[in-house]
């Protein structure tokens, strides 16, 4: 051999067992990643319009917009929870024990009251498990129901009416006024702040800075905030 020749040093025979590894593990939390992602922006979490079939055909459109039910007869634990309730079979029988009591779209909430089984409802406002939001914290600071889920009570079948992404949830946080409503209008569908008492010749935004200010409302905008 010359002395101009490089010396050639063998890896260890455990080297290349570990380098597969090393790239499985790279390929794998790869996948993972886009999977999480590819989540993040299903039609589950972002779609404007997604509007499943529901096992009932219940009618926001009848129920809010006709008869005029508070959201919070259904929806009972949204001032005091993180989440939104869905109601139980108990609650819909409180008005379908005695009206529509043979109609068979009703028969999947008679059986649930029946057995204590619930109705498999379909989720519409699913955020990813990545993402934390709280609806106490919300509706207990001005921001009405329609700001997130739009005229509810123009649905006969409801719809994601927002897209629910980091960047609009990041500019409602930035400029919350565009958005804050007294804390007494939270359900109120079709708010306009010009008949609210001093809302006259102001727009929606200085309308809301007064909200802003009265409740002392401070967004924060740090990642910890939505992702803990």
């Amino acid at each position: 051999m010359s002395w101009m020749s490089p010396r050639r040093v063998p890896f260890p025979a455990w080297f290349d067992p570990m380098l597969k590894g090393v790239v499985a593990l790279a390929a794998a939390a790869g996948g993972y990643v886009t999977l999480l992602v590819a989540y993040g922006f299903s039609p589950r979490t972002t779609d404007v319009g997604y509007a499943p079939v529901q096992p009932v055909p219940y009618s926001h459109k009848l129920h809010v917009g006709e008869l005029g039910l508070d959201c919070r007869y259904c929806h009972s634990g949204v001032e005091r929870t993180g989440f939104s309730n869905i109601p139980t079979a108990q609650v819909c029988m409180n008005c379908h024990a005695k009206v529509r009591t043979e109609s068979p779209l009703l028969e999947p909430v008679r059986q649930a009251f029946r057995t204590g089984m619930p109705v498999e409802w379909i989720k519409i406002h699913d955020l990813p498990d990545y993402s934390y939001f709280n609806h106490s914290a919300h509706v207990n600071r001005g921001v009405g129901c329609e700001s997130c889920h739009g005229r509810i009570d123009t649905m006969e079948v409801v719809y994601q009416d927002q897209p629910l992404s980091m960047s609009w949830c990041v500019d409602c946080h930035r400029r919350p006024e565009n958005h804050l409503r007294p804390l007494d209008q939270i359900t109120t569908m079709g708010f306009r702040h010009e008949d609210m008492p001093g809302g006259k010749g102001l727009s929606r935004a200085e309308y809301g800075r007064t909200i802003k200010e009265e409740l002392g409302i401070n967004p924060d905008t740090s990642c910890s905030t939505c992702h803990r």
